[in-house]
């Protein structure tokens, strides 16, 4: 991993977006997230929930006196980039970072990078459990874990008295663990799986897969993946004639969806994830400045708090003094809710919303 890491240092980083830092800063926080590429959408509802929070701080007087810099990074949504811009972002001299949204990319980067400079690392959006499962002491997440969402998922659907479905995923860490747990309690609560596969993310054409779906006539299609695939998956289900509903976790869950997908398409399709939580007085701020919320803004915002109430704890702009502050959160009042890390860094209490897509938008359900 050295070699890795002395080669992500080395690499050009044209192309990684930083907005400007104030030198005299001494409370700097990181963002990493994908700003360019097709989780681009999420990348910004990740950053815009951040530079709120950090205006509300810095508006209020700063932290001690001194007000909060921002380093933002874009990992492109890529693995092999996100280790490039944790690097550079442990470089820099950031206390904590709030990101990635991609547990492919969190997972690596929290271990390889983060860990070794006591860099608390705060994701707003990566749900799948292992990457709170492996003893790290600096990684922690506003948002709950995919067998906590593939279970609310599952258990929504079989409360609907829905017993025969298809199950696909992308491959990817968070696709295929999502898909991992709806599977496994799907069956435990009495359903049958009566098709189970895979799909490349990014392919063009899912025709031939959705064929052999229609042909077993299932009740649901239950997606793990994120939008840029779902939206393809949804406009060519119609296609082929498929009219029983699709369904996916948080992943799917912003309006690009249903652009993807068209409105006919959509319309009707279901999707776990954040949301019914008291936080109208945020999405009003946020509105006003960026638009619709989207399914992690408000996690975000959450994330770039409890850092920043950490610093303030801790005295000092010092790494270890911040992530042990970081992990002596308690009852942290967040829009979202109210926020108690326990020893993984996991809310352990975390309940899932269940969305669906009506008149060209995600509409709370349960």
């Amino acid at each position: 991993m050295n070699r890795l890491l002395h080669a992500a240092l080395l690499v050009g980083l044209s192309g990684v977006m930083a907005w400007p830092v104030e030198a005299a800063a001494s409370w700097k926080l990181g963002v990493a997230a994908p700003l360019t590429g097709p989780l681009a959408k999420m990348g910004a509802d990740i950053r815009q929930g951040v530079q709120v929070a950090v205006d509300e701080v810095n508006a209020a007087g700063g932290i001690r006196g001194q007000k909060v810099a921002l380093v933002i990074e874009d990992d492109k949504g890529d693995p092999r980039e996100g280790m490039v811009v944790a690097s550079k972002l442990v470089q820099s001299g950031v206390l904590g970072v709030v990101g990635h949204l991609n547990s492919g990319i969190s997972i690596p980067a929290s271990k390889e990078v983060y860990a070794p400079a006591s860099v608390a690392m705060v994701t707003p959006a990566s749900t799948n459990p292992q990457l709170t499962e492996r003893g790290l002491k600096n990684v922690f997440r506003t948002i709950g874990r995919d067998d906590q969402q593939g279970k609310d998922a599952a258990d929504y659907v079989l409360g609907r008295g829905i017993r025969k479905v298809a199950v696909l995923d992308n491959k990817n860490a968070y696709g295929q663990g999502l898909a991992d747990v709806f599977r496994r309690t799907f069956v435990r609560g009495g359903g049958t799986i009566i098709l189970s596969d895979s799909v490349t993310s990014g392919d063009k054409d899912f025709t031939p897969i959705l064929t052999r779906i229609k042909a077993k006539q299932p009740e649901l299609l239950f997606f793990g993946g994120e939008y840029q695939d779902a939206g393809l998956l949804a406009k060519q289900a119609r296609r082929v004639g498929i009219r029983f509903p699709l369904m996916g976790g948080d992943g799917i869950l912003d309006g690009t969806f249903v652009t993807l997908a068209g409105l006919k398409a959509a319309e009707g399709t279901l999707a776990t994830g954040p949301g019914g939580t008291s936080q109208k007085g945020f999405n009003v701020v946020y509105s006003k400045r960026f638009g619709e919320p989207g399914a992690y803004s408000a996690y975000s915002y959450d994330a770039a708090h409890v850092l920043m109430a950490a610093m303030g704890r801790a005295g000092k702009p010092d790494r270890k003094a911040v992530l042990a502050a970081v992990a002596t959160t308690r009852n942290h009042p967040g829009v979202t809710g109210r926020i108690t890390f326990n020893a993984k860094g996991d809310q352990p209490n975390f309940k899932f919303s269940v969305w669906t897509v009506a008149d060209g938008q995600f509409r709370l359900v349960q």
